[in-house]
């Protein structure tokens, strides 16, 4: 899920059970098995299978594993079948969820999506219905601890490569681009030897809301648990800045 503290989130998904990381690397697989299919199984001339091995390692997916799903994926094109899905809902108190599918089965899914909202007291809406409140950025997420870099020359080695903005939070920094440079960026970054906790593209609320009664915290927690729990469900966005 990505909220308010970006970091903070990032690190504590990424230090969640085993059972987390075994969805996480799901998900991944289904989407290098995407990637190889639509650009062929070479990463060198396949830009979207680089973006999906960059999340892999960032996840710590080892590399055999990978270069497995990619083999596996080249040699059984026919087999597959996933597609993407966006659904858009409110929470309680209002809050705004938007929740990006892959999946081979799309009534499973929305069946799966429309019970975790209903069973957190929210209510999964029209397309558009709030993710005019979002605004999609690549988002490149460095932990200030594993890297030696100054802060000013990662920020020119960052806009020189195409970002948007830099900003330097208390334990990290962050560069924002356009969708479409944030490869580009990533790869930059990559040649000059700095370590990214993540570098994808994502969904940034123009505002955020508190939510300040508990009982609507906890159901929104419960919808957020759900979805996460799903295989189907690749990432989950809300500006609720308490979660």
């Amino acid at each position: 899920m990505s909220g308010h503290s970006k970091f903070a989130n990032i690190r504590a998904k990424k230090e969640k059970n085993d059972a987390a990381k075994g969805k996480a690397f799901t998900v991944i697989g289904r989407e290098i098995a995407v990637a190889v299919k639509e650009g062929g199984p070479n990463p060198d001339s396949n830009a979207k299978l680089r973006d999906v091995i960059a999340k892999a390692k960032a996840n710590n997916m080892p590399n055999d594993t990978i270069e497995r799903g990619i083999k596996k994926a080249a040699g059984n094109l026919e087999s597959v079948n996933y597609v993407y899905n966006t659904y858009e809902g409110y929470g309680p108190a209002g809050t705004a969820i938007i929740v990006k599918t892959l999946t081979d089965n799309k009534n499973r899914t929305a069946a799966n999506v429309r019970s975790a909202f209903t069973k957190g007291g929210g209510n999964v809406g029209t397309t558009g219905c709030v993710s005019y409140m979002f605004d999609e950025k690549g988002q490149i997420i460095i932990d200030k601890e594993e890297c030696d870099m100054d802060a000013d020359d990662l920020m020119m080695i960052a806009l020189d490569a195409g970002a948007e903005d830099f900003s330097e939070e208390e334990d990290s920094f962050e560069i924002i681009t356009s969708p479409d440079s944030c490869s580009a960026v990533r790869e930059e970054l990559e040649k000059q030897g700095i370590a990214m906790v993540s570098a994808e593209v994502t969904m940034i609320p123009q505002n955020y809301v508190s939510v300040t009664d508990e009982e609507d915290l906890k159901k929104l927690q419960r919808i957020l648990d759900l979805l996460d729990e799903d295989d189907d469900v690749q990432d989950v966005y809300t500006n609720c800045e308490d979660m």
